[in-house]
């Protein structure tokens, strides 16, 4: 696990609803448990200010971090997607963008990989298909300094589902379903610390279940087919989610208490 990964994992869970900010030291002490050392978190703090994600500020308590506009946006993104939530009923058409690309092989990599995430597919040079407009579309373009064009696309025959590789991510859920009950046991018996186990083995199941965004277009139902492993696999990570965040935040909260 990147520190990287795991500071977005815990600005996106335990401290967006607590103002999306923490102490220097409480970020080490939540991010312990879970196998990444103080230098790490301190170098991957520093990396996500030069890049925006996060910005400095005096807390109680000493230097703290809080989560900047346009990685709060990202993380309201990224948690609906996670958890599944907030899509809209599927309406039949295609969302198209035909983007001017940036200058640079740099940016124009950064773009690739933003339009990915957000769930687009390149059908075409340039052509990025989704069935959803996605909502941070317009802030990926300006922070990636790109232009695009985008219309809706209706009776696309045969729908363009080959785009996204769904064989390899039937394998992905399957080996997710496979693995996950050990990961979940392994990671409660590894703290003394009932609260500290329950925070590691929910932190390690997020954290593995969060690779899916950059996998998983989020297509509509009606597309997949009947026995599409996602929709167990979300089922899975819902119950196993609600069942340890009780325990997990009292053991956050711990963490970030003054003193």
């Amino acid at each position: 696990m990147h520190a990287r990964s795991a500071l977005f994992d815990l600005y996106g869970g335990h401290l967006r609803t607590r103002d999306g900010q923490a102490r220097v030291a409480a970020l080490v002490r939540l991010l312990d448990p879970v196998g990444i050392a103080a230098p790490a978190v301190r170098t991957a703090v520093s990396r996500m200010v030069a890049q925006g994600w996060l910005e400095a500020i005096s807390l109680d308590g000493g230097r703290g971090y809080r989560a900047t506009e346009q990685a709060s946006r990202r993380l309201d993104e990224a948690s609906a997607r996670v958890y599944r939530r907030g899509q809209d009923p599927w309406d039949g058409s295609w969302h198209l963008v035909v983007v001017a690309a940036p200058a640079g092989r740099p940016a124009r990599t950064r773009l690739r990989a933003d339009l990915s995430f957000l769930g687009y597919a390149e059908v075409g040079e340039q052509v990025w298909m989704s069935p959803y407009a996605r909502r941070e579309l317009a802030a990926v373009l300006e922070r990636n300094g790109a232009t695009a064009r985008t219309a809706r696309a209706l009776d696309v025959d045969p729908p363009p589902t080959s785009a996204w590789d769904l064989d390899s991510l039937r394998a992905a859920y399957d080996e997710w379903l496979a693995v996950t009950p050990e990961l979940v046991r392994r990671h409660l018996a590894s703290h003394a610390d009932a609260e500290e186990a329950a925070f590691a083995a929910r932190f390690h199941l997020v954290h593995e279940w969060r690779k899916f965004l950059f996998a998983d277009p989020g297509l509509p139902d009606e597309l997949l087919p009947a026995d599409w492993p996602g929709r167990q696999a979300a089922e899975v990570f819902a119950a196993e989610a609600d069942r340890l965040w009780p325990a997990a935040d009292r053991f956050a909260a711990r963490c970030l208490a003054p003193g």
